[in-house]
């Protein structure tokens, strides 16, 4: 009797440690994220295939897409996108070493006081400010995530590495079994920082514009400086006057050519009409000649005559004369003969005199 008491109290033992150990097993697997393995719920830990069923062609139905129906569109508003939630509200189901007691279980949800402490911590560390301990970038727009332990992460960064280590601890403490939350602090630090460098670009664009105009129209007081601004301002106004100027030469030449042309019609049809000169016009003629006080003949070099001879002559007094002289309407006098040797050799249709290039009217001064 005593020894069937030994045998039943030592395969109950023996029975409790199997369990305990199955029960530590299905803990360690639980806890490196190896569902399939899990003793949680064996029926997942099948990898179940679905069968090839036949399909009903009469019971089938083609979709055909004309984009004419309208995709719903649900449009967060502002406090939705910044509203922190937990990422699991719920805790883990227990293991079956968890509910005998070989292990600790996980700590109960949070509270929102303790969430807020835990975020005021992590402000005062400046996680936020900081990048990412796990990319090295900063937080930028991207989803944000605070655990529990106040250590804060990209949430694509810290899915990667739950994903690659195979188990559920805090890239910085180690910390097993930790509560995640979704926090906007970086996405709110980022703007504010956008924010700032917008208006110091703005800020010192305005600044720079404001001091290069002021560098234009102030002279400064150093002696050099001011010298340099004086000379840059004639070099400015030099420039201008020579853009303005038209350089092409062939077209001011042409330009100069045609209105020498154009005056000289004008001055041809005027002079070409015949203007009669009375007897009062030739002594009006002759007394400015005489007042001239001509004494050689313009063409020969030759004198006309002594004054007073040229003066009787001009005035109708005088029988003799050595050449005959000849009076213009423009009030010059020649020889005759020269004046006829000019007219000779000049080309042109009506004789013009050699003086003034006007034309003229002669008189011959008889002896």
């Amino acid at each position: 009797m005593e020894r069937h008491g030994f045998y039943k109290s030592h395969f109950s033992e023996r029975e409790g440690m199997a369990v305990s150990a199955v029960a530590l097993q299905d803990h360690i697997i639980h806890s490196h994220q190896l569902q399939d393995l899990s003793l949680a719920d064996p029926f997942k830990s099948r990898n179940i295939r679905n069968i090839y069923k036949p399909v009903n062609k009469q019971m089938a139905k083609a979709v055909i897409d004309t984009g004419l129906r309208k995709k719903s569109t649900h449009h967060k508003n502002k406090e939705d996108a910044e509203r922190e939630y937990v990422l699991d509200p719920n805790p883990p189901r227990l293991t079956l070493a968890q509910k005998l007691g070989l292990v600790e279980p996980p700590s109960l949800p949070l509270t929102p006081e303790e969430w807020a402490k835990i975020k005021q911590r992590s402000i005062q560390h400046g996680d936020s400010i900081q990048p990412c301990a796990i990319c090295r970038e900063e937080f930028a727009l991207q989803p944000q995530v605070l655990l529990s332990c106040s250590h804060v992460f990209h949430k694509a960064c810290l899915k990667a590495f739950e994903k690659f280590t195979g188990k559920k601890s805090c890239p910085m403490c180690r910390k097993k079994q930790y509560q995640t939350r979704v926090i906007h602090d970086g996405a709110r630090l980022y703007k504010i920082k956008c924010a700032i460098r917008i208006q110091a670009s703005w800020r010192g664009y305005i600044v720079r514009k404001w001091y290069k105009n002021l560098r234009k129209t102030v002279p400064p007081k150093d002696s050099k400086l001011r010298k340099q601004f004086f000379e840059e301002k004639v070099q400015q106004i030099s420039s201008r006057l020579l853009s303005s100027y038209d350089i092409n030469l062939d077209e001011f030449f042409a330009e100069i050519d045609s209105t020498i042309a154009a005056s000289r019609d004008v001055f041809q049809q005027v002079e070409e009409k015949e203007i009669f000169v009375s007897e009062n016009d030739w002594e009006k003629i002759q007394m400015q000649a005489l007042r001239q006080e001509i004494v050689d003949c313009p063409i020969c070099i030759m004198p006309l005559s002594s004054t007073s001879q040229l003066a009787s002559i001009l005035s109708g007094n005088s029988n003799q004369f050595s050449r005959q002289a000849v009076l213009l309407s423009c009030s010059h006098l020649f020889h005759h003969t020269c004046l006829q040797a000019f007219e000779e050799f000049s080309l042109g249709v009506r004789h013009i005199c050699p003086l003034c290039r006007s034309y003229y009217q002669k008189k011959v001064l008889e002896c």
